[in-house]
């Protein structure tokens, strides 16, 4: 009788090394801190702040998605997201569909005809977490959990940036509840277009397993801080508690479903 030894076939998925793990946190540190400078500051430096903390923040998702995915996942995802995001923003403002009236001013820093650059980096920036957490709690209706996430995301982001005066809307119907400043139109908007750049991100990315080394740790931490911060900074720095419950409500419902799927789902 020989004995063999029995050995584990090998893991041959890509490794992230430890510098690689310390730029994607150091990324990600500067764009929250970047945030919770916000209601500390205004004229210039809150313009310059609003304006580096969504290319910081989305920078710190793009490195995940290379750490963790590889670059054809995360150029992909890039891709895909800014034309979608570039092309529905010109549409929007020329056409009033399917968001509303609606005019950018000139304080977002440099446009691509009358859109500001970072206003597509914003949708990369919240798209990415919104859709690694979709393909989470529901993979077959990700484009739903996914569209639903941006639509509850904006209704912290465009309380916040109308009060700075980055952009203004014409209303002429109903208003978002609490956000006299918003027609409801917006709302649709975001959850329909959501919906449509999750569906094609479904479709055309296909499913990668991580890297060794990488947990969902970035997008993680990044998709629960815009949910405390919408919650904390509406109510105790804005004076919009009624931002903050429906907001907070309506974000809560991903973060915690989120957190479900994690702690009681299928491992992987």
């Amino acid at each position: 009788m020989s004995i063999r030894n029995f050995r584990p076939p090998r893991d041959l998925r890509r490794r992230i090394t430890p510098i690689q793990s310390a730029i994607s946190i150091a990324v990600l540190t500067v764009a929250i801190a970047l945030q919770i400078s916000y209601p500390l500051l205004k004229d210039e430096p809150l313009r310059l702040v609003t304006i580096a903390f969504v290319y910081w923040a989305a920078g710190a998702m793009l490195l995940h998605a290379l750490f963790a995915y590889r670059i054809g996942f995360a150029v992909r995802f890039l891709l895909i997201t800014f034309t979608y995001s570039l092309i529905i923003e010109q549409i929007g403002f020329r056409t009033t569909w399917p968001f509303g009236a609606y005019e950018y001013s000139g304080s977002l820093g440099y446009q691509i005809f009358g859109v500001p650059l970072v206003v597509p980096f914003a949708w990369v920036m919240m798209a990415y977490p919104l859709f690694i957490a979709a393909r989470r709690i529901a993979p077959k209706w990700v484009f739903l959990v996914g569209g639903y996430g941006l639509m509850s995301w904006d209704l912290f982001l465009d309380p916040l940036m109308v009060s700075a005066g980055r952009w203004t809307w014409e209303i002429t119907g109903r208003t978002v509840p609490f956000q006299p400043e918003i027609p409801l139109s917006n709302t649709l908007g975001w959850f329909l277009t959501g919906m449509g750049l999750m569906a094609i991100l479904d479709r055309l990315i296909q499913k990668e397993r991580r890297s060794v080394g990488v947990s969902r740790a970035i997008p993680e931490i990044f998709l629960f801080w815009s949910w405390v911060s919408g919650v904390i900074g509406n109510l105790f720095f804005f004076d919009r508690p009624g931002v903050a419950l429906i907001g907070g409500i309506a974000l809560g419902i991903i973060v915690f479903w989120y957190f479900l799927a994690v702690k009681f789902g299928r491992s992987d």
